[in-house]
Parts: C-alpha cells; structure tokens; sequence
C-alpha cells in the first residue's frame, strides 16, 4: 500500500502531468447555416455535411438559423465554445455585407472566426419576370433608362450581397430602380413568376431551375466570362459594365480559438470530400463554382475573405451606401 501510493503522490506531483484529453470529435457536430433551408447557402452547406460526418466518424447536424441577413447565426458561432463542435456554414451576406452595410455588427469576421476552407463561390444574375421583354442587360438597362425609379428589382433582403450588387448595377449603369427586399432568394420567387416585381437580382443556383423552366429567364451573370451552365447569357461587362463581377460564396469557419489540431482534422475532412468528382459535380450542377485548391485552405480562405471585405467597403464607397 505505501509502495502504491507514493507512486499516486508521484504522479499527481510530476510538472507536466495532464488528464488524458478525449480525441476529436466525441459528439455530433452542429454546422450552423444563417439562412432558412433550401437557399444557396444552405444547398452547399447539405451537399457536403453527410460525407465530412462519415470522415469524421460523427453525425454533422444543418441548423438553419436566420434572420438579420445572416448575422444572426453568425453571431452565434462567434459566441460559441470554441470546441469544434458548432461552426459556421458562411456566406457573403453575414461575412462580407454585413460588415460594411450593418451598424452594430455584434461580431468581427477577421477577429472573430477562424477559416477552414472555401467550399464554392455563388455569381450574381440578373434575371427577369416573364412580363419584361429584356433577354439581356444591355436590353435591360435601355429600359431602366426609360422608366427611372418605376421599375421595380428584388432581392434576398436589404444589406445583402445581391443588394449590394444592385446598388452597384444601379450606379455603375447610371440607372435608377424600385429595390424591393424579401427574407432569402426563395421568398421572392412566387412575385417574380407572377410579375409582381419586375425583376430579381441573386445567386445563380436560386435562378438556375426558373431559368431553365423558362419562368423567370436569367439575363446576364456577374462573372469574369460566360458561364458554361449559361453560355448564352451575357456578363454584367458584355453589358458595358467593366470589371463588374459579383456574387457570394459558402465556405466553413469555427469561433476564433479553435484549437489547432482540430481545424486541422475538420479542414481535412473538408479537403477529401471536395476533391471527390462526384461532389464537384454536385456544387457545379447546383449552379456555383468549385473552389480552388488554394482556397479551400484555412490561409487560402483567411486571404479569400480579408479580399472580399475590402472589395465591399469599395464597392459600397462607389455606391455611395453607409451603414445602417
């Protein structure tokens, strides 16, 4: 018994004993989407969680939780245990957006959150109610000329990266319009069908299944060149509109002091399941662009993130918007 425990009061003395630590991850994880279900972000979000959770070895669990523009849910995971077991499926609207066009901001995206990696970048359309004979921009903006703050654009709420693009559209086209927002891209669907507003600017995959179904045709993209998925449609530059290129992205972060070794596992897991083709196929046949290898690093995200912000402050400079 003496031997016994002088051995117990040695060990409980030594300098750099510790209680073994559980390994990572012991427990579901939560991934925390700031939009209702069934948007972009939330697609993107879903495609992914069922072959990371089986990497890990864990359930990864969707909850939607909205409002604010996405603020909300990204506030939360800025206040959560930084464990690895809630994190954030984030987007342009609470990540670059809100930043610039929300007062208040109760969370700081450099300060606050730590990348795991890029997953896809979403480009901004401008798409049009069937009412409206415009199948291009060009052809759209000669309307908006005639009809100066008569003819009325929605999109998936005031502060959003779709509403930011508008602003941008609107001052880079010299034009004016009736901006109209609505809580999330699918919100504005039924009025768009029907006519009650004239046309939607959003993300593609929000677009993409209308266009094709010939309810609400998608008439030009805010990217560098013509979409494969939409090789007919013009850019917003074709428009006469240089270097306009506009959109939001999804991609994974956790709270900012996630231990290490824990976005490590989490980014590759993340890593394995986007190299799979069958998942790239995925987020393009939804709509957005894969991302780069580079970008779905936790640096490359970090980079991607820190460009996007100061592209915003630019744009809404240009825009003339403040924060509100």
């Amino acid at each position: 018994m003496t031997t016994r425990r002088a051995i117990l009061l040695a060990a409980a003395s030594a300098p750099f004993a510790r209680p073994a630590l559980a390994a990572y991850p012991e427990r579901l994880i939560r991934v925390i989407v700031p939009f209702a279900a069934g948007g972009n972000t939330d697609i993107l979000a879903r495609i992914l969680a069922t072959r990371m959770a089986e990497r890990l070895g864990r359930p990864m669990v969707i909850e939607n939780r909205a409002g604010a523009g996405g603020s909300v849910g990204a506030d939360a995971v800025a206040k959560a245990a930084p464990d690895g077991y809630t994190l954030l499926f984030g987007a342009g609207g609470p990540l670059t957006a809100n930043p610039v066009l929300q007062a208040n901001l109760p969370y700081d995206v450099m300060r606050d959150f730590r990348p795991i990696g890029l997953v896809g970048i979403l480009p901004m359309i401008c798409q049009v109610s069937p009412r409206i004979e415009a199948r291009t921009l060009t052809d759209f903006i000669a309307i908006l000329r005639q009809r100066p703050n008569q003819v009325t654009i929605a999109t998936p709420g005031a502060g959003s990266a779709a509403h930011l693009a508008l602003e941008l559209l609107m001052a880079g086209a010299n034009v004016r319009a009736v901006h109209v927002p609505y809580r999330g891209g699918s919100a504005m669907v039924p009025d768009l069908i029907s006519g009650t507003v004239d046309a939607g600017m959003v993300e593609l995959p929000s677009a993409l299944p209308l266009h094709l179904e010939g309810k609400a045709p998608i008439i030009a993209i805010a990217t560098q060149q013509r979409s494969a998925v939409l090789p007919n449609v013009q850019t917003f530059i074709e428009a006469g509109l240089p270097g306009f290129t506009a959109g939001s992205y999804g991609g994974l972060l956790a709270p900012a002091a996630t231990p290490a070794d824990v976005v490590a596992m989490l980014h590759g897991a993340l890593a394995a399941t986007l190299a799979e083709p069958a998942i790239q196929a995925r987020i393009a046949e939804v709509g957005a662009i894969p991302a780069g290898e580079a970008q779905r690093s936790p640096d490359g995200f970090a980079a991607f993130l820190a460009t996007e912000l100061a592209n915003a402050r630019r744009a809404a400079d240009l825009a003339g918007l403040r924060p509100s």
